[in-house]
């Protein structure tokens, strides 16, 4: 994971109760289902006072958002503020990804958890969708914009901005010529991937830095979106962990 990634999980009360007196910025708490101790119901008073989200899961739910530790019976996640404007973004030094023409919603939407998921700074979706195509992405995403950015925004207003921070344009395309483990991921870059049909158009990729390949074998001639991204995300997190 990298190491400046401001996303935590708080296990236990006592954790979440010392986040909320050093004002951090909690999410979201979970409260496992049938949990009714007095502690756990004065976090979550409080955590209600100030306008944290609060809402009952199941113990499955739990056990998945306690990743690697032992699950509890409160569980607060911290992290990003997920109406952060796009500079604030554009000057994270992690991976911002890119949808560049894509034609779908749900498939917007699954590519946005897959980006959550994988911890990115951002997601911009520069596509052709008015106010119920958003609704129809937000939802397909499990509402993943509750904990990351999202921005509708065209590539030509973006690109250049993320530049001037610094970041890396990296498209991934078939065109390209190195596997994602041949190039390195961990800087702060900008992952653009193209529309379903017609991929990522020429202008995007005359100024992207590198284009990368996702190695094929069979006669299809690409992965679905969230399967091209979801790759390219688990080798960044590889490299990052090998640090």
């Amino acid at each position: 994971m990298d190491p400046e990634d401001p996303r935590r999980r708080l296990a236990g009360a006592a954790a979440i109760r010392h986040a909320l007196d050093a004002g951090d910025p909690l999410r979201l708490v979970l409260r496992r289902e049938g949990a009714a101790e007095a502690e756990v119901e004065a976090v979550l008073e409080r955590a209600e006072e100030r306008g944290v989200p609060v809402r009952v899961a199941s113990p499955r739910e739990m056990e998945r958002f306690a990743g690697a530790g032992e699950p509890q019976d409160v569980l607060a996640l911290l992290g990003p503020p997920p109406d952060a404007d796009l500079e604030t973004v554009l000057g994270a030094r992690g991976a911002l990804w890119l949808l560049a023409g894509t034609a779908y919603p749900g498939n917007a939407g699954f590519a946005l958890r897959s980006a959550e998921v994988s911890g990115a700074d951002g997601l911009v979706i520069d596509a052709d969708f008015g106010h119920a195509a958003r609704q129809k992405v937000l939802h397909a995403s499990m509402r993943a914009d509750r904990f990351m950015p999202v921005f509708f925004q065209s590539a030509d207003e973006v690109l250049p901005r993320a530049e001037a921070h610094g970041r890396r344009i990296l498209a991934i395309e078939s065109s390209g010529t190195r596997a994602p483990w041949q190039v390195d991921l961990r800087p702060a870059c900008v992952l653009v991937v193209g529309a379903e049909d017609d991929g990522i158009p020429e202008p995007i990729l005359a100024r992207a830095a590198e284009v990368i390949r996702i190695p094929m074998a069979g006669f299809i001639p690409s992965y679905n979106l969230q399967a091209a991204m979801a790759m390219v995300m688990a080798e960044r997190l590889r490299q990052l962990a090998a640090d």
